[in-house]
């Protein structure tokens, strides 16, 4: 039985940027020193990711899902020369990793540009670990499944309480051997979970379609998903509608963790994303955008995602996905799947398995520190600018944003 507040896909699983990727919130060095964890572990813990994007698109194609789905990988850019030190710096530490060409790949300007003909293209990196989709249509297909599969979804249905042995809703007490959290951005609804995780708004706009003219001056061809190696993340994709989705960080934390609809509308930050893509590609100065949407996601306070199920209580959970998400819970669920049955597998092996981040401040302190977080990252990018150097604000906040 799945209990859902809303729709399902209502949260960052159905609104996202359609990025599938192998993509982890920490760092390979940070899932290393974990407890318990080690080099190998970690090793495995991101091969289970890539694993994942594959996994994920098996599942459309076996279910007739029409997730609009195309593995074309990640194109990175670097557009200025901290950037491309970055790049280089990003696929130096692979090797060191024993991670190989297959896995992430420097690319000169030439090969950079024939991805995504951006601006100020210096050079770049590829990962093909990626795929494009429609989180909506993905979501909503998955559903179906569930359902036809004798799963029971009840929307509309808004849990207060999740204790040992039941689940507390507005309409209800539903008992059950195991309970899952999966709340992620939301999960400050349950009272004893209000610092647990932090809700950070991530916003996207979108382009109308594009004339064929205008994609063959673009590239994605193979509809690679892009962003760049600034310190503030933007991403965006070619979507199979031949639309231009580009999203970002930017928006404000809100004082107590508070989740409205009207937080996923901030219009300064969807001006910023639109200057953004037109700085990156001017041949869209003509382009109308017909879409303007966000939503908020999870963030632990070590940035560390975990998945786990306590025997004693019979509680689990999975979340803390700093919005990479789309894949990482197709792990999740396949991990709990096993650990709800007993299964001694690879994948309850894994440093995430088990993982309790420590809870955030409280406020104001909370506010005052993810909002001074979110401002010196977009700080460092102007710092990059004007010095031509790495930003040491970037630096000092590696830390604590998934870094070492």
């Amino acid at each position: 039985m799945v209990l859902e507040a809303e729709t399902a896909g209502f949260g960052a699983s159905g609104r996202n940027g359609g990025w599938c990727s192998a993509l982890f919130p920490a760092s390979l060095a940070k899932v290393a020193g974990l407890p318990g964890s080690s080099r190998p572990a970690a090793l495995a813990q991101h091969q289970a990711m890539r694993a994942t994007v594959d996994e994920v698109l098996s599942v459309v194609a076996q279910e007739g899902i029409d997730a609009r789905a195309r593995k074309g990988g990640t194109v990175a850019l670097a557009r200025t020369v901290s950037q491309w030190r970055r790049a280089q710096h990003e696929v130096e530490a692979a090797r060191a990793w024993g991670r190989g060409e297959d896995d992430v790949r420097l690319l000169d300007a030439d090969q950079a540009r024939s991805r995504l003909a951006a601006t100020r293209v210096i050079g770049g990196t590829f990962t093909p670990d990626c795929a494009a989709l429609h989180p909506s249509r993905l979501v909503r297909g998955l559903a179906r499944v569930v359902e036809a599969r004798g799963g029971r979804i009840f929307e509309q249905t808004r849990v207060r309480a999740v204790e040992p042995g039941r689940a507390v809703t507005d309409h209800g007490t539903v008992r059950a051997e195991v309970v899952v959290r999966a709340t992620e951005g939301y999960t400050r609804s349950l009272e004893s979970m209000r610092r647990d995780v932090v809700p950070v708004y991530s916003l996207v706009v979108a382009t109308e379609p594009l004339p064929d003219t205008t994609w063959e001056r673009i590239g994605l061809q193979e509809r690679e998903t892009f962003t760049d190696h600034r310190n503030l993340i933007v991403y965006g994709q070619r979507t199979a509608d031949g639309r231009l989705v580009f999203g970002g960080r930017g928006a404000p934390y809100h004082f107590g963790s508070s989740v409205r609809p009207g937080y996923d509308r901030e219009e300064k930050v969807f001006a910023m994303l639109r200057a953004t893509l037109l700085d990156m590609l001017p041949v869209l100065a003509d382009a109308r955008f017909s879409h303007a949407w966000g939503g908020a996601l999870g963030v632990p306070r070590d940035w560390v995602a975990s998945v786990g199920l306590d025997r004693a209580t019979g509680l689990g959970w999975a979340g803390g996905y700093v919005g990479d998400g789309v894949g990482t819970t197709n792990l999740a669920g396949r991990t709990l799947r096993d650990l709800v049955l007993g299964r001694d597998t690879e994948l309850t092996r894994l440093p995430w398995v088990g993982h309790r981040s420590r809870r955030w401040e409280p406020e104001p302190l909370r506010w005052l520190g993810v909002n001074a977080g979110l401002r010196a990252m977009t700080f460092a990018d102007t710092e990059e600018r004007l010095t031509g150097r790495p930003s040491l604000v970037a630096r000092t906040m590696a830390p604590l944003v998934g870094g070492h």
